[in-house]
């Protein structure tokens, strides 16, 4: 490669070469020779910084020459556009996956396999209560048997988000007409016989990070309360054509952060003195007080995990890249990972089954399989137990024929700080912040350093404590992050490149790690909420299940604001199983089992 100094500083040399019919010194063929001999003509006339100028793109004004045309500005960017860099969690990369999936499985193993209900037996139950509070597969098997419509199913739960959305702060759109419509057409083609699965009929929720065509899209945050984003993600897009029924924008806390939005805190259906955590509030919420039979959340690092473990309910996060992201608010293209929160585990298989795939919107996506086994033989699987990890839930695995083993610490690298999540939420905001400087004369220029600075831009300011899905207090307030606008996305503008870089090496080294670590493993069953940070940048899966009934620890749940001491009342207490990568299907066969031959999931908050 040659740089603007080349012709100034080779020209003489290689001509006399050429001239004695040598080849021209290093390496320079004829074709280049000439390039660079008329560069160094232009340079001895218009002079050496000139040329460099133009090398880089500046024209300067003078010597004779007309003013030019300064370059264009840089193509504007908003929240979603995705880097060239795409994050995938497999250490040998994509390629190497596909490849050993293709050659273990066939073509077999990029087909979506079909997922059937079992058939409704019995009465159906005359409270709409009891109705409400049915698994969604449990509604599936009512709605394909054409013994409850879609449209008294909608009405069962509008009525319930109407009444007991004041108190919970659960949804920001209630999608009322739209749903009954949407209701209308599924039972007209239930009734036709053009049944499209088990999703047909079932209203549902999505959390309001998720763009749908005319209803606001807000992100939690004043600012955006009346933005109407004119598409549907693709996630609504999948849903609608499985034949859900979407009724209701749910709540997420501000910029995904904690439970706190421009209205209020989404509250815990089980003690309402107490927040849902977040930030997917509003589905944790919605889902575990009946107000809808399934509902959509995101992860960056720990908002599916950190409500559904407060709210006490069921839910999976997916291995990074299974879900499309495409019309979602960017936080972290390397993290960010759209999951079901729903009230039994089967229940979240089944809406996984229709989303999972691969997404030309979304360039991080991968088709693996999915296979749910509801009778899956325990004894043949590799899992772990933390030392840590809930009795009961063990216990009764065990007793089901679960040859657990016990496992050690999880590898950890340092010098990752926050997986490069502050400087991704910083450029995947920078519009919004720019806008928010002109407003506020803050000058984006003239920031100081970043306390405490570490490597990778954790730099995550106010709130860090689970690190993309902070809850507020904790951390000191961010001086470059003024509380009433912008409480996280400054820090990230601050960051090297090369200390970026070097975090990303080091988080690969994390990965392989894991890999390691996990290579004799299909899941472990981990502490409650232990391990979302490092998942957070390795993209392991894992699923939350409710395994006892008793009153939880204070301040139960990742993510979580610190609150004063409160009064806790009985609900579900939930574990984490984490899962090899990939293994969505297996982690959520072994705690459906667990789940039918236990009850806790049956239990309802009284509201």
């Amino acid at each position: 490669m040659h740089t603007p100094d080349d012709p100034i500083e080779l020209t003489q040399t290689e001509s006399e070469a050429i001239s004695e019919g040598e080849a021209p010194l290093g390496g320079v063929d004829r074709r280049t020779f000439i390039t660079l001999s008329l560069a160094a003509t232009a340079a001895s006339t218009l002079g050496g910084d000139t040329v460099r100028a133009q090398a880089a793109g500046v024209v300067p004004v003078g010597r004779g020459q007309a003013a030019q045309q300064p370059p264009p500005p840089p193509v504007p960017l908003g929240n979603g556009e995705p880097p060239a860099e795409q994050f995938q969690p497999y250490p040998g990369g994509t390629g190497a996956m596909m490849e050993k999936l293709a050659r273990e499985r066939g073509r077999a193993a990029f087909d979506r396999s079909v997922f059937t209900v079992e058939p409704w037996r019995g009465a159906v139950p005359a409270s709409p209560d009891d109705i409400a509070f049915l698994p969604a597969h449990r509604l599936a098997a009512l709605l394909k048997a054409q013994k409850i419509t879609s449209q008294q199913l909608t009405d069962i739960y509008l009525t319930r988000l109407k009444r007991l959305n004041p108190t919970l702060l659960c949804a920001v759109t209630i999608m009322e007409e739209q749903a009954r419509a949407e209701a209308a057409k599924a039972d007209a083609e239930i009734k036709a016989g053009k049944y499209r699965g088990p999703l047909h009929g079932l209203p549902y929720g999505v959390k309001d990070l998720f763009a749908t065509k005319g209803v606001p899209t807000t992100w939690g945050a004043a600012d955006f309360e009346n933005r109407i984003i004119d598409e549907d993600a693709e996630i609504v897009l999948r849903l609608r054509n499985a034949g859900a029924i979407l009724i209701a924008k749910l709540a997420t806390g501000l910029f995904a952060q904690n439970d706190q939005w421009f209205r209020g805190r989404t509250n815990n259906p089980w003690n309402i003195v107490q927040g849902s955590s977040g930030s997917s509030a509003g589905p944790a919420s919605a889902t575990a007080a009946g107000c809808v039979a399934f509902s959509i959340g995101t992860e960056t690092q720990g908002s599916i995990v950190s409500p559904s473990l407060r709210c006490g309910v069921n839910a999976l996060r997916p291995t990074f890249g299974r879900v499309s992201r495409a019309g979602g608010m960017t936080l972290a293209w390397s993290m960010d990972r759209v999951g079901p929160i729903c009230r039994t585990v089967e229940d979240c298989a089944m809406v996984f089954n229709a989303v999972h795939g691969v997404d030309e919107k979304d360039p991080s996506t991968v088709m693996a399989p999915f296979r749910f086994d509801r009778s899956i033989a325990l004894a043949s699987l590799r899992i772990g137990v933390d030392p840590n990890a809930p009795k009961e839930l063990v216990d009764t695995l065990r007793k089901l024929g679960v040859k657990a083993k016990e496992v050690g610490p999880r590898p950890t690298v340092a010098g990752i700080g926050g997986g490069g999540l502050g400087v991704e939420g910083a450029a995947a905001f920078d519009a919004y912040v720019q806008q928010k400087a002109k407003e506020t004369g803050l000058d984006l220029t003239t920031l100081p350093e970043p306390a405490g600075r570490g490597a990778g831009g954790a730099g995550r300011g106010r709130g860090a404590g689970a690190g993309g899905d902070a809850g507020r207090g904790g951390a000191p307030a961010n001086p470059m992050a003024p509380a009433d606008w912008n409480p996280r996305f400054v820090n990230g503008r601050r960051t090297r490149a090369f200390e970026y870089v070097q975090s990303q090496r080091r988080r690969y080294m994390l990965i392989q790690k894991w890999a390691d670590y996990m290579k004799d493993l299909d899941m472990f069953i981990a502490s409650p909420s232990a391990d979302v940070g490092a998942n957070a940048q390795t993209g392991h899966p894992c699923v939350v299940v409710p395994y006892k009934f008793d009153v939880p620890q204070q301040g139960g749940g990742r993510g979580g604001a610190a609150q004063p001491p409160l009064e806790l009342k009985a609900q579900p207490i939930c574990a984490v199983i984490v899962g090899n990568l990939f293994a969505d299907d297996l982690v959520l066969s072994v705690a459906h089992q667990f789940q039918a031959h236990t009850d806790v999931h049956l239990k309802r908050p009284a509201l």
